[in-house]
């Protein structure tokens, strides 16, 4: 029992002082308890936990201002000047001008420079580490593609990248949910993850192996369902291995050999089913959809977004509008493909760039006017690409007639809605988690800028700091 009198008596010191923040209370519990072990049974130090829970409602939180020439908030059309955001714990709890920071408040002056949500990408395949996407499963192990994914998810948040959406990947098994779950328990570090798994194909589709003689067999990445039945076991399988939203291929696909972006892969019946299955669990469906029939069969069957989107016309974009669809056009892919000889034949880069991409654009620029929800999606894997790369899907969405504002708010607040994280991310306000990145200079003059992160925090927790110090360094963490 002496034991427990020194726990009781260091308790009544920190207690009576008024000033332990959460975190060290958390410390201080942890070197109390710690020591029994041993030395004492298990219920005596679960005795020993429940004495100092009291404690925790008297301990002051720790408390940070953040403070910069202007603060993006996502809802509104101008940025705050001169003004800070207060974070405590995970949370941000106030708003309101630099002279008006509490006395005592730890400040991080950021001056010149931008601080906004952290970015959401909607359309990322991070188990994607080759070129070719359709053997990409058959080169590399499920478990040394997670891996790899886990330490290119760090890049992408100290690059200011704070959640993602995976839209079907390069791998036959469940890697994504495996490294979301290792996120949230963690052990590593990374982006707050929406995952489908895989993406739902037919035979022959762009999910599909298409080039291989009768005579061979080989596992495609995608599920490869044909017919109803198959379509239903398929979507209760992927929810049943942790996808929160079901991806369906409902038309060809751009760079899978023997297929075209102009096919129509599903029939009427079988997309109903997918739609069906997938509302009846309550799981949203994204749509992989370039020809101008499977767009709207997409829509009109109730699909939450589409992605890609090429092909658009007058009737698809005003279906898209008044049935509140999102579009995830992920442009810049195509472009950098293109522009840098990437995974298709020179001729058919020349033909994109000349004649695909310059009605593409004009279509989007009318879906923008007419009030189609955009968001921003990369479909990029991990090959070793530069983040500061991905920033250029947001000049793209200024090439279609956003503002720069506009486009920033299609990556963060656009994307959170859309996502269902609305709640709690996307802007910065009151009760929401703090997720918040720092740029230099301002993105609102200059969307490159967008490039130049040089502060991250998720969850209230200072990943990058605002010398550029990485927090962690690179590298998967250990085992806490």
């Amino acid at each position: 029992m002496l034991t427990l009198h020194r726990l009781d008596q260091l308790c009544s010191q920190k207690k009576g002082s008024g000033e332990m923040t959460h975190k060290q209370y958390c410390t201080t519990l942890l070197a109390l308890v710690r020591p029994l072990r041993g030395r004492c049974s298990a219920r005596l130090r679960l005795i020993c936990l429940l004495l100092l829970i009291p404690l925790a409602p008297t301990l002051k939180a720790e408390t940070l201002a953040l403070s910069a020439d202007r603060i993006i908030i996502g809802n509104q059309d101008q940025p705050l000047l001169d003004s800070a955001v207060i974070v405590e714990d995970d949370k941000i709890r106030r708003l309101l001008r630099r002279d008006k920071i509490p006395a005592g408040t730890r400040i991080i002056e950021f001056g010149d420079a931008t601080l906004m949500p952290g970015m959401i990408d909607a359309h990322t395949h991070p188990l994607l580490s080759t070129g070719d996407y359709q053997t990409n499963h058959l080169a590399q192990s499920s478990a040394y593609k997670s891996l790899r994914a886990a330490a290119f998810f760090q890049k992408l948040v100290y690059a200011g990248w704070t959640g993602l959406r995976v839209a079907g990947d390069g791998d036959v098994f469940y890697g994504n949910t495996d490294i979301r779950r290792a996120i949230d328990e963690g052990f590593i570090m990374g982006p707050r993850m929406a995952v489908a798994n895989h993406y739902l194909s037919i035979t022959g589709g762009g999910g599909d192996l298409n080039y291989l003689s009768p005579e061979q067999s080989m596992i495609a990445d995608g599920l490869v369902v044909d017919g109803v039945d198959e379509i239903r076991k398929a979507v209760r399988t992927e929810i049943k291995y942790g996808s929160d939203w079901i991806k369906i291929l409902a038309t060809g696909a751009y760079l899978s050999v023997g297929d075209s972006p102009k096919n129509v892969s599903f029939s009427p019946e079988e997309f109903q089913a997918v739609m069906d299955e997938a509302n009846r669990q309550g799981v949203p469906v994204m749509a992989h959809a370039h020809a101008t029939a499977g767009i709207k069969q997409a829509v009109l069957g109730g699909a939450r977004s589409i992605e890609h989107g090429t092909f658009l016309d007058n009737e698809v974009i005003n279906l898209m509008a008044a049935r509140e669809v999102w579009l995830i056009p992920t442009i810049y892919i195509g472009d950098y493909y293109a522009l840098e000889g990437g995974l298709r034949e020179d001729d058919r880069n020349n033909y994109y760039m000349e004649h695909e991409r310059p009605v593409w654009i004009n279509w989007l620029k009318k879906a923008h006017k007419k009030g189609v929800k955009i968001g921003v999606g990369l479909d990029f894997g991990s090959q070793g690409y530069a983040p500061e790369i991905f920033i250029r899907e947001f000049a793209t969405l200024v090439e279609i007639g956003m503002t720069p504002m506009e486009a920033i708010q299609a990556g963060t607040r656009v994307n959170a809605e859309m996502l269902g994280w609305d709640d709690r991310l996307g802007t910065l306000e009151v009760g929401k988690l703090a997720d918040i990145i720092a740029i230099k200079g301002n993105p609102l003059d200059n969307i490159d800028a967008l490039k130049d992160v040089s502060f991250v925090m998720l969850g209230g927790r200072i990943i990058r700091t605002p010398g550029g110090q990485k927090n962690p360094p690179e590298g998967l963490l250990q085992l806490p």
